[in-house]
Formats: C-alpha cells, sequence, structure tokens
C-alpha cells in the first residue's frame, strides 16, 4: 500500500513540477512580448502586467538576460529586448527570404534538367530541405520537403557541411558517422577529403550515399555578406544522373545558386 501511494505521490509531483514549467515559459514568452510592445520596462512595470510578485518577474528577467534575449540599461533599470531575439528573427527571416526568393529559381532549374530540384537549410546537425520543384523527367513522387537528412550522405549537407566554421565542422565531421548505404562516408579522413574538394569545386556530389539508386548534386546559396545559407541542388535516379554526368549537372545547380545568391543580396 505504501509503494502505491509513493507512486501516487510522485506522479502527482511530476505533475505539478510539469504545470510550473510551462507557467515559467509562458511567463517568459509574455515578458519578451511585453519588451516588444513597449520598448523598455522596469521590473514592476514587467510585474503588474504578469500579475505576478517582483521577485518572480526579476527571475524570469535575469534568466532572459543570461541567454542575452534580453538586456538592461543599468543606470535607469529598464529592460529592452536584446541581441538575442534580433538573432532568432534573422534566422527565421532568412529561412523565409529563401523560400521565397528560392521558388523562381527551384522551378527553373528542374524545368532545365528535368530531375527533382530542392532547396535545404542546415537545421543543427542535419539539412533540411524547405523548397522542391519536380522536373519532367522525374520518376518518382517522393516528397523531400521538411525531411532532415544527414549531412555527410548527402549534396546539399555536405555543402553545408564544408562551409561551417572549423571548431564546429570538425565536431561533426569526427563523430559516429552512420552507414546508410554501402558506399556512405564513415570515416573523417574520407569526409574531410570531399569537403576540401566541394570547397574547392564549388559544389558536392554523392552517388548512392543515402539511399541506393539514388544521386545528387548541390551548390552554396550566399546571403548578402557571402556567408552561405543554404544549398540548391539536384537529385534522381543513378541510372539517369550517372556519375560521368554529376559534374555538368553541379555545374547547373552552381549557376542556380549564383541566381539565388544575387536575389538573396550576394553581389560576388
Amino acid at each position: 500500500m505504501s509503494n502505491t501511494n509513493d507512486a501516487a505521490d510522485d506522479r502527482s509531483e511530476e505533475r505539478r513540477a510539469g504545470a510550473g514549467s510551462v507557467q515559467s515559459v509562458d511567463r517568459a514568452v509574455s515578458v519578451l512580448e511585453i519588451l516588444a510592445k513597449l520598448g523598455e520596462a522596469g521590473v514592476t512595470e514587467i510585474s503588474e502586467e504578469l500579475s505576478v510578485h517582483k521577485s518572480t518577474a526579476f527571475r524570469i528577467l535575469g534568466v532572459l538576460e543570461h541567454r542575452g534575449l534580453v538586456e538592461q540599461e543599468k543606470e535607469r533599470g529598464k529592460y529592452y529586448l536584446g541581441a538575442g531575439v534580433l538573432r532568432l528573427a534573422g534566422a527565421a527571416a532568412i529561412r523565409l527570404d529563401i523560400s521565397q526568393e528560392g521558388q523562381p529559381v527551384c522551378r527553373a532549374l528542374a524545368e532545365d534538367t528535368g530531375e527533382t530540384a530542392n532547396i535545404a537549410v542546415l537545421d543543427g546537425d542535419a539539412a533540411v530541405n524547405i523548397m522542391q520543384a519536380r522536373g519532367s523527367a522525374a520518376v518518382t513522387a517522393y516528397n523531400w520537403l521538411g525531411r532532415r537528412t544527414p549531412l555527410h550522405a548527402t549534396a546539399s549537407g555536405k555543402v553545408l557541411l564544408a562551409h561551417l566554421p572549423a571548431q564546429r565542422r570538425e565536431a561533426l565531421v569526427t563523430r559516429k558517422l552512420p552507414r546508410f548505404t554501402e558506399h556512405t562516408l564513415t570515416t573523417a579522413a574520407g569526409l574531410r577529403e570531399q569537403l576540401t574538394a566541394a570547397l574547392a569545386d564549388g559544389f558536392a556530389c554523392t552517388s548512392e550515399e543515402l539511399e541506393i539508386g539514388l544521386n545528387a548534386v548541390a551548390a552554396p546559396v550566399r546571403a548578402h555578406d557571402g556567408a552561405v545559407i543554404g544549398a540548391i541542388g539536384l537529385s534522381g535516379p543513378a541510372y539517369r544522373m550517372e556519375r560521368e554526368l554529376l559534374p555538368e549537372l553541379a555545374e547547373r545547380s552552381a549557376k542556380a545558386a549564383a541566381d539565388l545568391s544575387r536575389r538573396m543580396g550576394y553581389a560576388g
């Protein structure tokens, strides 16, 4: 009987803890919304807006300040939105912009080659496809939209990986690399070699590394400051996108990437 009661108490405590965590997140988001609306506010104003004690408002602000989402004007004690919010908003804006500007470029590449064209962006330790267009020769209705794909086994992933800062790139290269087919690169040395080639060539290729019978090429898309923010490329059946044809298709992807980069403000 005692064990049953203890288990019930534990579940009740977990529910209370979970409810408290959700409430804390809700209040933190509310603080950001308040500062967005008012421009700046002190602890007293924020506590009144939230209907909480000043000490609670102060704790929330402390966490947000530690994460760079709010900053404090030391002389007046007022808080305002920090650079962290701009960083998050900028990342979201880039993804929205590349989706919007990439639509006609992606469609044109698909029409030009007859294959499936995709635009991918980095999403943590993977590439996520945010745009897709099918060419007239595409034989599959497979939908890559929203799919997270491994960096080391995809052309887009290799492009994104190659252009990461050295320390982050090395951390991803030296971790365990899952094998998807007999052709998947699973050694750090082999992957480094291909990333070096991708930087030199301006594109990357894969031949049946993610799925048997699937080949792909991709090239980097740049923002106005030259930073690589995505990759555009082609994927298709290996019997049509044969190995010897991949460099030519990659060059056509590179031209599409240059077009999209210009649309994103890159003048290089």
